[in-house]
């Protein structure tokens, strides 16, 4: 019912007398009903779209990496284009202390650097989180040297047609694709092993790693607490598996931080704390002081084994009990990632995972298929509304035609 003709009807109401009772009962059906004004970002014309926060966020792995090389501009592209809520960024750094999207420390597995000779005297061995690793390494590079590679699909499986085609991006092109966005699309940067990027470059400024990455952030504006009115016009999460690196950020930017957690077996890079000291309450009830969730791998929540998922852990909801948000990783589409219990079918997995475990994020290397998932989940939510509207319609029609009755 227009809100125009209900003010009219209102209006015939208020000459009559003896009706308080449909007057009380209009003033239920307007409070409870859909609003009559437009949504927002249909109200401020120049404005862009807000970014929902009424369901879990779909946080795209990489960009689109399911369908383009990660960390692309063309993934990240791809990503917003299919509905993602966040694109998420690995940040490394460069030799020449520039912050670069790429995740692995090492340049050998998704980069042309082989076909680089010019490059063949800068292998390397470097020790990295306790362990030997052999390869070309992107601290041994300037920006320069890494725009001339060209990046691969990790997956043999998925679309090679994209090979060679794109560059390694810097952190300040990462954060314009979201800003050039056509809705707010918020961005989701990683401080990748801060450890080994603390050991091997050196700023001029005698500042760190990450002061540079909060610099960054802070060059384009980016601030605010979780869901304050400057994170809402362009919302970033910053996540790390190194806790000392939120901790030491946390005077530094209010802008809500994710605390990435590894496979049970993997300690945590920088305090050397196993899974189960880190996933404890206690600590739990410590690091909320300076994160406001926690980024879990996803079989640390439902163990698997064979291929089907088994009894899930309490980790969730001892989580949200410390007011934290749970965003897991990493949902993929192919079947060799699916276990077998959801009939090899993305969208059960999904279900499973936002219905039935209550996560509040989820990071995917296929954001399409998380965002159609969500929106015919919420069409049907919102065809229950539009049930409830029309019954609402109907008994203001019964009531109209009792009112008529006594003109």
């Amino acid at each position: 019912m227009p809100f125009s003709s209900f003010i009219f009807f209102s209006s015939d109401v208020c000459f009559l007398t003896g009706f308080a009772p449909f007057v009380f009962l209009f003033l239920v059906i307007g409070c409870t009903a859909r609003p009559f004004y437009p949504l927002p970002n249909k109200v401020d014309g120049g404005s862009r779209k807000p970014l929902q926060t009424f369901r879990p966020y779909n946080i795209a792995h990489r960009g689109s990496n399911g369908e383009f090389p990660e960390e692309t501009s063309a993934a990240y592209t791809k990503a917003i284009e299919e509905g993602a809520d966040f694109i998420e960024a690995d940040i490394l750094s460069s030799k020449d202390g520039v912050l670069i999207c790429f995740h692995d420390f090492y340049l050998d597995n998704i980069t042309d650097i082989a076909s680089h000779k010019e490059f063949a005297d800068r292998k390397r061995t470097y020790e990295v989180q306790g362990e030997n690793s052999t390869g070309f390494f992107t601290v041994d590079f300037t920006l320069k040297e890494l725009k001339s590679l060209r990046v691969r699909q990790r997956f043999e499986n998925r679309d090679q047609q994209f090979n060679g085609k794109f560059q390694i991006i810097t952190f300040e092109e990462f954060i314009n694709i979201a800003l050039d966005a056509p809705r707010v699309v918020g961005i989701y940067p990683e401080i990748k092993n801060p450890v080994f990027i603390n050991q091997h470059v050196k700023w001029s400024d005698g500042k760190r790693f990450e002061d540079k990455f909060v610099e960054t952030l802070q060059k384009y504006g980016l601030k605010g607490s979780y869901l304050s009115k400057n994170w809402r016009r362009q919302p970033v999460f910053i996540q790390s598996f190194a806790p000392t690196s939120l901790v030491y950020i946390a005077n530094k930017t209010d802008l809500p931080k994710i605390f990435l957690i590894n496979e049970v077996v993997i300690p945590t890079e920088d305090t050397n704390q196993s899974y189960w000291e880190i996933t404890s309450d206690e600590y739990l009830n410590y690091i909320k002081q300076y994160v406001v969730g926690i980024g879990p791998w996803k079989n640390t929540l439902v163990p698997v084994l064979n291929n089907y998922t088994e009894t899930p852990t309490d980790l969730v909801s001892r989580a949200h009990a410390h007011n934290l948000q749970v965003h897991p990783y990493t949902y993929r589409n192919e079947n060799c990632f699916l276990p077998f219990n959801f009939s090899q079918d993305p969208y059960v997995e999904y279900d499973y995972w936002i219905n039935k475990i209550g996560v509040d994020g989820l990071f995917t290397d296929f954001t399409g298929s998380l965002h159609r998932f969500q929106e015919w989940t919420s069409k049907h939510q919102d065809d229950d509304d539009d049930d409830e509207d029309e019954d609402a319609s109907r008994l203001l029609h019964k009531i109209a035609l009792l009112l008529s009755s006594y003109n």
